[in-house]
């Protein structure tokens, strides 16, 4: 069977490389590489993308659970762009798709 439909799940952590946070640039342009090598033999491929390098749950009780849920998503949605400029830059066509934040106060 040869899959023409995949989703990946790519971790923050796997974004920061050994260091565990931030980005390791090598890290994620060899990342790319081995995703255009599956998009260039015909795979549509899906990425979900988390938020782990930069925020992990709630991590004071003085952060309310909806802002703290907030602060992930905003990390989720900084390593989609990262993530994507850098798969541009590795010759693939990329879309960010993610619901609205709505931020309250």
């Amino acid at each position: 069977m040869n899959p023409r439909r995949v989703l990946l799940k790519l971790s923050g952590e796997a974004l920061a490389g050994s260091s565990k946070t931030g980005y390791d640039e090598a890290t994620v342009k060899e990342v790319a590489r081995q995703v255009k090598i599956s998009v260039d033999a015909g795979v549509q491929l899906g990425i979900v993308i988390g938020g782990g390098n930069f925020w992990r749950g709630r991590t004071s009780n003085a952060i309310d659970r909806t802002k703290a849920d907030q602060i992930g998503m905003l990390a989720t949605i900084m390593n989609c762009i990262y993530v994507s400029e850098i798969f541009r830059n590795a010759g693939m066509d990329t879309r960010i798709l993610t619901p609205p934040l709505n931020v309250v106060p």
